[in-house]
């Protein structure tokens, strides 16, 4: 599902416009990326958890010339789903 079947879908469930639909959709995505930036974490009860996480530096090899490179430490978003939506997709059969 894309961003626009989401906003679709969403405006179908609950009845609100598309266009309204897309703003909140659009607000939302913006403060959880404002939330990680000042390094929070943001827990959506039933759900899942957003928060940062830190990549240590590593060595990598560049795939076209096969040098090896210094990678440096990286922040990451990561993603854990909460108890109910684990049992939701628990049974789905994926590919």
């Amino acid at each position: 599902m894309n961003k626009s079947e989401l906003i679709n879908s969403l405006s179908e469930e609950t009845t609100f416009s598309k266009k309204d639909v897309a703003r909140v959709l659009d607000a939302f995505t913006r403060i959880v990326e404002r939330t990680l930036k000042k390094g929070q974490k943001i827990s959506i009860t039933k759900f899942g958890s957003f928060w940062l996480s830190k990549r240590p530096a590593r060595k990598g090899i560049n795939p076209a010339t096969k040098e090896r490179i210094d990678l440096p430490e990286v922040n990451v978003p990561r993603f854990k789903a909460g108890k109910n939506l684990r049992e939701v997709v628990r049974t789905v059969r994926v590919g």
